[in-house]
């Protein structure tokens, strides 16, 4: 059992501002188990058919619920927001806890009937935090996802993995609406992990898979709106250099990554040459997760000579840099110098795998991963 601490806590503090409060995340992070720790007095299941039968009249059902009340699976009935909206402004003791899947129409949905009465929870799978340091190396191998973790063996977690993404493609998204068939989207998707890590090329992408910019924009959004991938944008600065102008692109967990590329263990990972592409994914989600931000709080910053940070973030009114580096020891670059610079960073840390933490400039230092929580601003 991985107790996770901090998501809960983070929960538990939005429940006493928010009448409503959303928890986000893709299918199978762990959102209703994480539900069951609120102690709720109601809970109800959208895939539950008898649930979903009770909803037929949801006024009638909600209105004179007290204590705290968890709706799961939340996504399946995005009429319900202007209904909570009339219940929270009229009744002053129930809480509301709502799980989905789907974060794009779910904000947009809360944003537009719940303005100011919700607060967002966006909920990844395990982190070190859960899991503990000294599993750094299986929850990278293995991803996030909490039965891909807990698997009993490398081969039972791959199998899951396998099923998992048949079951996203075949059930998922069509139950979202979105009609593109399983196969085609998983060649996209199998496609899109050939870019992970690197700059995203719509044009590209849509020449090689023998379909238009927009439907390749499409596609990124389905998969970005279901948790699957994340896209930085790039980081615009006066400067006389030419920049990167288009996002970056990462599979966000791992061990789905590791599936699509067909790496089973850490022996085939060492030995592919996306290693150091599969480190940068893996420890910028942790990173993201320590600093507690989203995709659009944060930035990369690339020039066309070759010049790059993998992630910009302001902090205190001060602009910091972080580099991912899968190496035995990290050492200053003519890139780092270059973006030292030119962004006039307060200090760029470099994130690698090994144990140790030391300085290689007064304004760079390398960084452990297993420290990441105490070395980050």
């Amino acid at each position: 059992m991985v107790n996770r601490i901090k998501d809960i806590r983070r929960i538990r503090e939005m429940l006493d501002i928010f009448p409503v409060t959303a928890v986000l995340g893709a299918r199978q992070c762990g959102k209703t188990t994480i539900s069951r720790e609120m102690n709720a007095t109601h809970y109800f299941d959208l895939e539950n058919p008898r649930d979903e039968a009770r909803f037929m009249n949801p006024q009638l059902l909600l209105e004179n619920l007290k204590g705290l009340v968890v709706i799961d699976e939340f996504q399946r009935k995005p009429e319900l927001f202007s209904l909570l909206r009339h219940l929270v402004d009229t009744r002053d003791t129930p809480r509301y806890l709502i799980l989905g899947s789907a974060s794009r129409d779910l904000v947009k949905g809360s944003s537009e009937s719940l303005a100011g009465r919700i607060g967002f929870h966006h909920l990844g799978g395990f982190s070190m935090d859960d899991a503990g340091t000294h599993n750094m190396m299986r929850l990278w191998i293995r991803g996030t996802m909490p039965r891909s973790y807990l698997a009993e063996s490398e081969g039972s977690s791959m199998l899951w993995r396998e099923n998992y993404i048949t079951t996203y493609l075949e059930r998922d998204i069509p139950q979202l609406g979105i009609m593109v068939p399983a196969r085609t989207l998983r060649r996209f998707w199998m496609m899109l992990a050939h870019y992970h890590g690197h700059i995203l090329n719509f044009a590209e992408i849509g020449r090689a898979f023998g379909i238009s910019d927009m439907t390749v924009r499409r596609y990124v959004e389905i998969l970005e709106g279901t948790y699957m991938i994340r896209v930085i944008s790039p980081y615009f600065t006066n400067t006389s250099k030419r920049l990167v102008r288009r996002p970056k692109l990462y599979i966000r967990d791992s061990g789905i990554f590791h599936t699509l590329m067909g790496i089973g263990d850490f022996n085939q990972l060492v030995s592919n040459p996306r290693i150091g592409a599969s480190w940068e994914g893996f420890a910028l989600e942790e990173t993201l997760g320590l600093l507690n931000r989203r995709s659009e709080e944060v930035f990369f910053w690339s020039t066309h000579s070759g010049a790059e940070v993998d992630l910009v973030y302001h902090h205190k009114g001060k602009l910091y840099g972080i580099e991912f580096k899968y190496a035995d020891a990290p050492c200053l670059t003519r890139s780092m110098r270059s973006a030292l610079n030119d962004l006039d960073l307060e200090r760029i840390s470099v994130i690698y795998p090994g144990a140790d933490s030391y300085s290689v400039h007064d304004r760079v230092r390398v960084v452990s991963l297993r420290h990441g929580a105490a070395e980050l601003p």
